[in-house]
């Protein structure tokens, strides 16, 4: 199995952090505007 990375699990780890704002961030955003909107 060839190592194409020096520390596969630290940049796993900061890959899957960097996905997980990118996904939570308009989730966020959209919560955020559905509760103004209802109140609005």
């Amino acid at each position: 199995m060839p190592v194409l990375e020096p520390n596969p699990p630290h940049s796993q780890k900061r890959l899957m952090i960097i996905i997980g704002l990118m996904l939570a961030v308009p989730a966020f955003v959209a919560i955020i505007a559905t509760v103004a909107a209802k109140f609005g």
